[in-house]
């Protein structure tokens, strides 16, 4: 029985022994659970390459959005050059941004700046240009109605922003008579020159 109760005090001694450490032993335990080990945060595992994932489709998805935006661009400038035919001296380039790779969010951003830039520009200067044709139009009319009005006033296709080589001009008719008879008229030419030869 003696023994019995030594066995049975030193089971009790040794869970009072085990009982003292078990308490830290289960803080330490959650706190592994919850991410901090020794008061210090702790990464759980996963985690990071869960925020990395994120971060990744998060910059795919600015990307992609960045790309729609570049391509609708792309799209409203070369549709303004289309219809900018035959104007010239408009500048319509943008600077590529290097060589063959994948454009970071930082470089697709100046692409698309560059782009915007380029159209609003682009826009500006054919707004200009229509003001100035639009007068020239006007003055053409005028000319043809009243050559006498107009001495030697030339206007050519470009001026009211078409195509070809064709030009009005008010002349005298019958040269120096005409001019001291104010008797105008308004020649019209026969268009381009022809073309030439290698060998002429």
């Amino acid at each position: 029985m003696a023994g019995c109760l030594r066995r049975g005090y030193t089971m009790s001694g040794s869970r009072a022994g085990e009982g003292s450490e078990l308490p830290e032993l289960l803080q330490q335990s959650e706190a592994n659970a919850e991410g901090v080990l020794d008061g210090v945060p702790q990464t759980l595992a996963g985690a990071s390459g869960r925020g990395t994932d994120v971060r990744v489709a998060t910059e795919r998805s600015v990307r992609d959005e960045l790309r729609r935006q570049i391509g609708a661009l792309e799209r409203r400038l070369g549709e303004l050059f289309a219809s900018s035919f035959p104007r010239q001296g408009i500048e319509w380039r943008v600077g590529a941004a290097g060589g063959p790779r994948v454009l970071g969010v930082a470089e697709l951003e100046r692409v698309r700046d560059a782009l915007a830039a380029r159209l609003h520009q682009a826009q500006q200067e054919l707004g200009r240009r229509g003001k100035i044709e639009e007068h020239n139009r006007g003055t053409l009319e005028a000319l043809i109605a009243e050559p006498d009005r107009h001495p030697w006033v030339r206007i050519s296709n470009e001026d009211i922003g078409e195509k070809g080589c064709k030009h009005w001009h008010s002349r005298p008719r019958w040269g120096p008579l005409g001019i001291l008879l104010s008797w105008w008229r308004v020649k019209v030419s026969s268009g381009c020159p022809l073309a030439t030869g290698c060998g002429a």
